[in-house]
């Protein structure tokens, strides 16, 4: 196997295809990158077998053939190299030299025969979302999934797609996120995606490219396609919660803020909150002010925000981390906060669109 190509385009390729792989596996083969000769194209592979990453790129293809090589060294080694063409060349022991510019490095590379094969999944039906509108759609949901394995099912993002419309649902049992987008579908389709598998499609979409990103499913895998990058994830099987039913339908008391007026001081109230045991903020809503207080040990802080308040007054207490985790994501100058009573959840949604809802459980306050 013998093969030249761009460095730069290596490197690019080599950055992605290794957000598939694992460190922790205990399985070798999967410690590496397979590079494959394809037509006149370098194929790319990366996988640790929940998720697989594929991206092709140009080459000039001397002969054909396909090796195995530890993803690690191979990425260090490249991303050293000169912006110049790098040589590959494997004999039939799997050595392979790496030659560019002045650098020669030898590795003992893997036969390629013994790296699993990603799963098929037919690319007929394509559903087709824009990649500024999926990559923003990630942000604003996959945060709210739970990291904790217990319910495997919440560690995943619902994606329901019906008449060019898509939802997609993240929870974790303290918190719910949900944003709608417009997608191209010709058919309804229902599947949770692991909220690790798309953080790593928001890192590999590029600004610069305007393509679509397609989307095609079978029963138990999903593949997303961007021009030359395939990315292919097992879905997560289990029921996902009926979150419309977790939604309240009608408020008691709304709050219309400003979004960074309130990012900011509940950055500060924060800073002593996360001293104490469970992160608690406390909101006093009265007229049109709203006074934020968090207690530690170590002291108390106090802030007054302006706002416009529609019904009751009242106090309430929540983790501060899980009100940051959403004003952070929001992209709109005002806000509402939805309230029903200090112990139901409090619904946060921008004032200029309806595409966007996020839940949040409060903390019982303390007579």
């Amino acid at each position: 196997m013998k093969f030249i190509c761009s460095q730069k385009q290596l490197a690019s390729a080599i950055t992605i295809v290794q957000k598939a792989v694992s460190s922790k596996t205990t399985l070798p083969i999967l410690k590496g990158i397979l590079l494959e000769t394809v037509g006149q194209k370098l194929k790319l592979v990366g996988t640790d077998l929940e998720i697989g990453i594929e991206q092709t790129i140009d080459a000039e293809i001397l002969s054909e053939g396909s090796i195995v090589i530890s993803s690690k060294i191979l990425g260090e080694i490249i991303r050293k190299l000169p912006d110049a063409e790098v040589e590959f060349s494997i004999d039939n022991d799997h050595n392979t030299v790496i030659h560019c510019e002045n650098s020669e490095f030898t590795l003992v590379g893997q036969p390629a025969v013994e790296f699993p094969e990603l799963p098929v999944v037919e690319e007929e039906h394509a559903y087709q979302i824009s990649q500024d509108l999926f990559k923003n759609m990630i942000r604003q949901t996959a945060f709210a999934t739970a990291l904790d394995e217990t319910r495997p099912i919440l560690t995943g993002v619902l994606m329901e797609i019906a008449e060019n419309s898509i939802n997609m649902v993240a929870l974790d049992g303290y918190r719910l996120a949900f944003r709608q987008g417009t997608i191209k579908s010709y058919e309804n389709s229902r599947a949770v995606i692991p909220g690790k598998t798309l953080n790593e499609i928001h890192r590999i979409i590029s600004d610069e490219d305007t393509a679509d990103v397609e989307l095609f499913f079978t029963d138990k895998h999903v593949l997303f396609q961007m021009k030359d990058i395939k990315v292919i994830s097992r879905l997560l099987e289990g029921e996902f919660i009926n979150y419309k039913q977790i939604l309240p339908k009608e408020y008691k008391s709304r709050v219309k803020v400003k979004t960074r007026n309130l990012l900011d001081s509940m950055e500060r109230a924060s800073l002593l909150a996360k001293e104490g045991k469970n992160n608690l903020v406390k909101f006093s809503i009265k007229d049109e002010t709203m006074t934020i207080t968090s207690n530690a040990e170590i002291g108390r802080v106090y802030e007054t925000l302006n706002i416009e308040l529609e019904g009751q007054d009242l106090d309430i207490g929540f983790n501060s981390k899980y009100f940051l985790d959403v004003l952070k994501i929001i992209d709109s100058e005002e806000i509402y906060l939805e309230f029903t009573t200090n112990v139901s959840p409090c619904i946060v949604k921008p004032t200029d669109t309806q595409n966007y809802t996020y839940l949040i459980l409060p903390v019982r306050l303390a007579n």
